[in-house]
This record gives C-alpha cells, structure tokens and sequence, in this order.
C-alpha cells in the first residue's frame, strides 16, 4: 500500500481545493494507494498520517508573488523536531498552486515548496509532460497549459466560482499530476524497502499522533 497526504490551505473561493481533490483522484488511479487530504488548519489531528505517508504533497494559492500566510504556519511548525531530527528524510514531495493571473508570480510560489521540501529531506517530484498551449494549434483546453515544470500551475478568473475556475483542463493536469507522484512514491518505497540507505530513519510505526516538538522544546534542558 502507498500512503499519499495531501496537505493544502484553500481560501477565498476554494480553487486549491478543487485541484487538492483533484490531485487525489489522480494518486487514488494507481493501485494500492491510499489518500488522506489534510487542512493546514486541521493539520495538528493528522501528525500521524503524515509520519506514515510516503509522498506528501504540498498546495496553497498564490497570495501577492508568495505561498498563503496559513499555509506558511503549517511549515513552521516542522522546523523543531520534524526538520533537526530528519524525520521527513527521503519523503517523495510535490506540489500545486493557483493564481487569478496567468503568471501571478505562481513560479515563485513552487521554488518556495521546493525549498521546504529541500529542508526536510524530501525528494521532488516535477511535471511528467511538457507545457501545452506553445502554438497556434494549441488551446486553453491543453493539458499544463500554464507550461509549468515544478509542479501544477493552474489559474482561476477571480470572478467565477469553482463551478467554472480553476478550467477543466487544469484539473485534469492536476489529476494527471497526482497520478504521477503516486507511481513515482510507490516506486521509490518499494525499492527504499529493500535497498534501504543507512542513515534513512524511514517511516515510523508509533501510534502517537503528537504535535512535533519545536525547535526551543528540543534545546531545552
């Protein structure tokens, strides 16, 4: 079994949500995978799900250039114990982001997941296709039609609900998405099982679900 978490924060309309749900049903596609998808809000309920996952990935809207302020509560609540201690070493990552603009500085957002990820320990996982929409013959209805490399880029007219925005096509590059890092996560854990690194703590099989320790609870005498 392949255990994805999807932890995300959604705001204003719920356009990350749509894609959240998205990226699930594409992860769920692979056999023998399972889903849990997790509100940074709710986040302190699931500590749990996340030290078993094994690829967790990562969705907040794209506020001002930058990654949603909720969303950066949640990440520093695993600079403590998750990120001294290594315990998210060798997690597969991803992510996805949402912007009204067609740019809305959505890039910045995901080199931002990638750097968090990059402190955790976890291993990236990119677009599996190339960009649509680069010619005449292309349309809004392609697929990665933002041409995003990094993770999902999708977008969403500001004055349509999620009825109409984020488009068909990004949901389903969302889909397409979640797919791949379900088959790309139940690959490495296979072989992290049976090849498995001296230094990887792996995945831990307690039965607490407690809120990580923080980086002053570790120092303290």
């Amino acid at each position: 079994m392949t255990k994805i978490a999807i932890v995300y924060f959604s705001g204003f309309k719920g356009a990350t949500e749509k894609l959240a749900e998205s990226i699930a049903a594409g992860a769920k596609s692979v056999e023998g995978t399972v889903v849990k998808m997790i509100r940074t809000e709710e986040v302190d309920s699931y500590w749990q799900d996340l030290a078993e996952a094994d690829a967790i990935i990562f969705g907040t809207p794209t506020y001002i250039g930058s990654i949603a302020a909720k969303f950066k509560e949640f990440i520093e609540k695993l600079a403590g114990e998750i990120w001294l201690e290594r315990l998210w070493m060798n997690k597969i990552a991803g992510g996805f982001t949402v912007s009204a603009g067609r740019s809305g500085d959505k890039l910045s957002c995901l080199q931002q997941l990638v750097i968090f990820a990059s402190q955790m320990g976890m291993i990236w996982v990119p677009m599996r296709i190339t960009g649509g929409h680069y010619s005449s013959q292309g349309s809004e209805a392609d697929l990665n039609r933002m041409a995003g490399y990094l993770g999902v880029m999708a977008q969403a007219n500001i004055d349509e609900d999620t009825s109409l925005a984020p488009p068909a096509s990004d949901l389903a590059t969302a889909k397409l998405h979640g797919n791949h890092i379900a088959n790309v996560a139940r690959q490495f854990a296979i072989g992290r099982k049976e090849s498995p690194a001296e230094y990887d703590k792996g995945v831990t099989n307690s039965s607490t679900n407690k809120i990580p320790a923080t980086l002053p609870e570790l120092l303290s005498d």
